[in-house]
């Protein structure tokens, strides 16, 4: 058995499609189709249902794919560990991040590519869904996600920062000179906020709710950079997280202001797999993620930006 001829299984399961997968994997497509009934024979199983296209994997196929995303992240492991003994991490840290945290992952990635030059990261941005896949497949080393997330399995959480949401409003606007709002009161501005299959979403809904308000925004965004390229034109208000400022700031023109009442959410942390042989340049992320102080330069920078009228 050859670790090539797992590498095309895997393939093939991702992409379904026997054209595809060997294009993913640079080789032709009889060479890969080839390579996996070599395999079958070795098992003396049937891994691959065939008919006129590919129609997915037979039960023994399944498991054989569980095993090959097993063997080929402990080659990758052996690899890695075998970089930091000669003297510096090498291989690429793939870290995937939902949407919402996004702005903050520099927080992280920077200090880990100054601390190993030689390691590269692969930045994914996943839903939590996908996260929970990546893990069960082999695909991630870590990731940046809600630490309440119940559908992860086996995994190190190491929290970093708590949600803070506050309005960003025009500075000529109804609340744009207060220096507290209520949430109820945000809901009746002209809002630009992210769209309901958003988590995030979900979470200032139930802030709303809880302040007896229904938000009705006229403009919504599956990112935080739509969100922001509408408030850019003056006319729109938002509700955000304050881990957002550290990428976006405060558009000219407008203001934060704080929000009474319901005003935090849930934490967002860094999530490492529990298998084993431990991923390497996971471990290292996490030495990084314990030293980089994310909570504090968050709240430093909520601080200046409520000090700050505008500009």
């Amino acid at each position: 058995m050859l670790l090539r001829q797992l590498e095309y299984l895997v393939a093939l399961a991702r992409e379904r499609h026997f054209a595809r997968a060997a294009a993913a994997c640079f080789v032709s497509q009889p060479s890969l189709s080839a390579a996996i009934r070599r395999l079958e024979h070795e098992l003396d199983v049937p891994i691959v249902r065939r008919g006129r296209r590919y129609e997915g994997l037979t039960p023994e196929g399944e498991v054989v794919l569980a095993w090959a995303h097993r063997i080929l992240a402990e080659r990758d492991a052996l690899h890695q560990e075998l970089s930091a003994l000669r003297g510096g991490l090498t291989g690429t840290l793939r870290l995937g991040v939902v949407p919402t945290a996004l702005p903050v992952a520099s927080l992280l990635t920077t200090p880990f590519c100054e601390r190993h030059p030689r390691a590269r990261v692969a930045v994914e941005s996943l839903s939590s869904a996908d996260i929970t896949h990546g893990f069960t497949e082999f695909e991630l080393d870590a990731a940046m996600t809600y630490l309440d997330d119940d559908t992860l399995r086996q995994v190190r959480r190491f929290p970093l920062y708590e949600e803070r949401y506050v309005l960003l409003t025009p500075l000529d606007g109804p609340l744009g000179q207060a220096g507290g709002a209520r949430w109820a009161q945000a809901a009746a501005l002209p809002l630009c906020l992210l769209g309901r299959r958003m988590r995030n979403r979900r979470i200032m809904d139930e802030c709303f709710a809880a302040d007896g308000a229904t938000a009705a925004p006229a403009i919504e965004s599956d990112s935080v950079a739509g969100l922001y390229a509408h408030l850019r034109g003056g006319r729109w208000s938002s509700v955000i997280s304050h881990a957002w400022l550290h990428m976006f700031g405060v558009p000219e023109g407008m203001r934060v202001v704080p929000l009474e009442g319901p005003a935090h959410g849930p934490r967002v942390g860094l999530v490492v797999s529990r298998s084993e042989p431990p991923s390497v340049l996971a471990d290292a992320l996490v030495k990084v993620a314990r030293q980089a102080g994310v909570r504090d330069a968050l709240d430093e920078l909520l601080r200046t930006y409520l000090g700050v009228r505008g500009r």
